[in-house]
């Protein structure tokens, strides 16, 4: 994998989960834009917010972005929900939108067997109304600036990860 692909998506699609397997199967380095935040922080995302705001905490993504941009490459790079406001982001690598309806995620969610810590650790999908809000304000910005586009709701994980692999590299094309 010459250059880097960004999986971005709503909060709870299966970024991070898809990244991890993708990174195994196939032996690439794999990164996390919030894990990078709340190690350079040394404070988790939902206390950034708690204590300094989601302004702070988006000029924190703007940050790890510009690192990103001269720092690494050929990695797998699973985002936080709203990394996709970075002003740079097409300088990044190619953008994988992992695409799916509000009430699958938010049943992905329920459903998982360490729940309660999921949905502790998105300081913006506590109150389901206005996580819903959210992703409809979201969910057609994400097709825009998506480089590839793939519905997860009736894919494995496998078969997620196999057409990332197809795809790993190959830019502006839509599934």
């Amino acid at each position: 994998m010459d250059k880097n692909i960004l999986l971005i998506g709503f909060m709870g699609v299966g970024k991070g989960t898809i990244a991890r397997a993708y990174a195994k199967a196939y032996g690439v380095y794999n990164i996390d834009t919030d894990d990078l935040i709340e190690s350079k922080e040394n404070k988790e995302v939902k206390k950034i917010f708690e204590r300094y705001g989601e302004e702070r905490f988006r000029a924190l993504e703007q940050e790890t972005a510009n690192w990103i941009e001269h720092n690494v490459k050929g990695t797998l790079i699973s985002c936080g929900g709203g990394f996709y406001k970075v002003n740079n982001l097409k300088n990044l690598g190619t953008v994988v939108l992992l695409d799916a309806s509000f009430e699958w995620i938010y049943n992905r969610l329920k459903t998982a067997k360490n729940s309660k810590a999921k949905l502790a650790k998105r300081p913006l999908f506590q109150k389901e109304k206005e996580a819903k809000r959210l992703y409809n304000e979201r969910a057609e910005i994400y097709r825009q600036v998506a480089d590839v586009v793939i519905n997860v709701e009736k894919l494995t994980t496998k078969e997620v990860i196999e057409q990332i692999k197809k795809i790993a590299g190959i830019k502006n094309r839509k599934q």
